[in-house]
Parts: C-alpha cells; sequence; structure tokens
C-alpha cells in the first residue's frame, strides 16, 4: 500500500450495517458533513458556492453514494482473509485509509451524478423547473451561475479522491489510481447515454436494443462506477469485482426501467420534479415501447438477475447484508 505523504488525520468513525434505515441514515448524515468539509476546502466563490452547496444539500435519494458505502460494507464483511468479520470493519479503520477512501467515492460519485442534473434541467436541456422538491438551480440563481456549478461540481468530483481535507486520512494512492481507471471512463459514458438520449427524442421506430445501449450509459454507468469503487476500496477480489460489476449492469437497467414507470404513475410532488416530463419531451421510454405492466416485469426480472449476480460472490440477505438490503430499498421505492 502507498500512501500519500499529507501528515495524520485521525478518520472517523466507520458505519456498519445494523439495519437498512440507520445504515442509510448514518451514510447520509456522514455524506452531508464530508460535504461541508469538501466546500470549505475548495473556497468557492459566491454566488457560486451558493449554488453548489443548494443542489448537493437538497433531498435527494443519494442512490449512489449509498452503492458505495453498501458495497464496501458488504464486500468487508464477505472477504475471507479477515478471521474476526465482526471486527472487520474496525480492523480496517485501524490498520488504514480504506474507508476513507470509500467516502471519497461516495462524494465523488453524488458529486459528478449532481453535475448531471444541473445541466440537465438547463433551458438548453430538458428545461425543467424542479429538482428535488425544489426550484432547480438556473430558476434560483442566474443560468449562467447554474452552468458553471455544474462545472465545478465536475471538477471537483475527480478532485476529491486525493484532496487533502481534514477528517479524511491521507489517500491512499494505489487505490485511488484504481478508482480513478473505473470513474474516468464511466463518467465520460454517461455524458454519451445523454447525448444518445437527446438523439432518440422524438425518434421513431427506436428498439429495446437501442433503449438499452442508451440507459447502460447515461444510467448504468454511475451506478456501475458506484458498486465497483466501494468494492475495490474495500479489497474486493478479481471474482467479487466481475460480481458487483455484473450486479450494478442490471440493477442500473432496472433503475432506468423504474424511472420511466414513476414518470406516469406518480405525482409531481412524490417525485419532487415534473411527472410526466417524459411523455412532454417526447422520450423514448420503457413504458412508451411495452407499457406500464411489462415495463413493471422486465424490471424484476433485472432485480432478480443483479441478485443472482451478487450472490455468486458475495452471498448475504436482506436483513444482514448492505447491499442485498439496498437493492430490495430500490425495487420497493417510490421516487
Amino acid at each position: 500500500m502507498s500512501v500519500s505523504s499529507t501528515p495524520s488525520i485521525v478518520p472517523v468513525s466507520f458505519i456498519p450495517f445494523d439495519s437498512t434505515e440507520k445504515f442509510h441514515h448514518d451514510v447520509r448524515t456522514q455524506l452531508a458533513k464530508d460535504i461541508e468539509v469538501l466546500f470549505s476546502y475548495a473556497e468557492l466563490p459566491s454566488p457560486l458556492l451558493d449554488a453548489c452547496r443548494y443542489v448537493m444539500t437538497g433531498t435527494g435519494k443519494l442512490v449512489r453514494p449509498l452503492l458505495v458505502a453498501s458495497a464496501f460494507a458488504s464486500t468487508y464483511s464477505h472477504n475471507d482473509t479477515i478471521a474476526d468479520k465482526d471486527n472487520a470493519l474496525a480492523t480496517l479503520l485501524e490498520n488504514d485509509s480504506d474507508y476513507d477512501m470509500s467516502r471519497r467515492a461516495a462524494l465523488a460519485v453524488e458529486l459528478l451524478h449532481t453535475y448531471s442534473l444541473v445541466h440537465d434541467d438547463l433551458p438548453c436541456m430538458d428545461d425543467d423547473e424542479l429538482r428535488r422538491g425544489q426550484p432547480t438551480a438556473h430558476i434560483v440563481f442566474a443560468e449562467a451561475t447554474a452552468l458553471l456549478a455544474g462545472d465545478v461540481l465536475q471538477t471537483l468530483a475527480f478532485e476529491v479522491l486525493t484532496a487533502e481535507m481534514p477528517t479524511f486520512a491521507p489517500f491512499d494512492s494505489d487505490i485511488a489510481s484504481q478508482l480513478f481507471a473505473i470513474f474516468a471512463p464511466r463518467a465520460r459514458r454517461m455524458v454519451s447515454g445523454q447525448m444518445l438520449d437527446l438523439n432518440a427524442e422524438a425518434t421513431t421506430g427506436i428498439s429495446q436494443s437501442d433503449l438499452e445501449a442508451i440507459h447502460r450509459d447515461k444510467t448504468g454507468a454511475l451506478i456501475e462506477a458506484a458498486m465497483l469503487m466501494g468494492g475495490i476500496c474495500a479489497g474486493a477480489t478479481a471474482t467479487q469485482r466481475m460480481a458487483l460489476q455484473e450486479c450494478a449492469q442490471h440493477i442500473g437497467l432496472a433503475f432506468q426501467v423504474q424511472d420511466d414507470i414513476l414518470d406516469v404513475t406518480t405525482s409531481t410532488d412524490m417525485l419532487g420534479k415534473p411527472a410526466g416530463s417524459d411523455e412532454k419531451l417526447d422520450k423514448s421510454t420503457y413504458v412508451k415501447l411495452m407499457g406500464v405492466d411489462k415495463a413493471t416485469s422486465y424490471a424484476q426480472s433485472l432485480f432478480d438477475d443483479g441478485r443472482a449476480a451478487l450472490n455468486r460472490e458475495l452471498s448475504g440477505n436482506k436483513d444482514t447484508d448492505a447491499l442485498m438490503a439496498l437493492i430490495e430499498w430500490l425495487w420497493a421505492r417510490k421516487k
């Protein structure tokens, strides 16, 4: 292991998995603290800082950082090289900075995801006025400020993996290089998927394979990155990484199918963003392609495939395993 030369900083306490509700609460609480640490470090001018804090501290689901934290917890608890699994995370915290690297990864994926939402909402893209239950950034701030907020969140997503910040242990260069190798190409794929999605608007004859190709990049790539980055921070083996990647590919696609269904079956108040926006923009969706009932069945089959992939190397159940519990939580979501 190679660690940066930053002076030693005592890391925060690790987050064990006791129950889905408590684990998710603790991850969200830690992420909120880490966001403030990052913004203090970045020293952004106003109103750029105000816009960044506004979009990063809303009431989002935080699925991607939860995926990082859950993959980290599940991978570590299944690591056969740890003799005392009950104390595995405590041992990890005492020995090195792997847990803090997972905190960095959780920040990275949420920063990148939020940047994409800020830009998606701009008048030149989807022109939406509501996101996460509050007015979008370009409505609250000037459009140029919203654009720059998205820009800087994207750059911070990469900087945070090695930034020298209070409350974080010195970054591990070996892990950081692996995280960059996973994160960067999937960030690029996310943007490519957004372009393909725009190209498909008002296009007739879009097949299911065409739609899947769009969403494996637009939605699935970052979900894939989150699960892999969490696993890498916990020392996932090659076979565990393959299981995480396959699971993420199924769950990422299922997540988009769910979004398409919820867009036509759930209210704006529940979604926290305008319901029916896909139809307004004449987007190609799974509901348009196969109807609500068949899309729901398809999402169920994708979740089943994701669970099966995970169980091959990281077997667990929703009561004792953080990642399996998160998958069940995602399947039951209503927004």
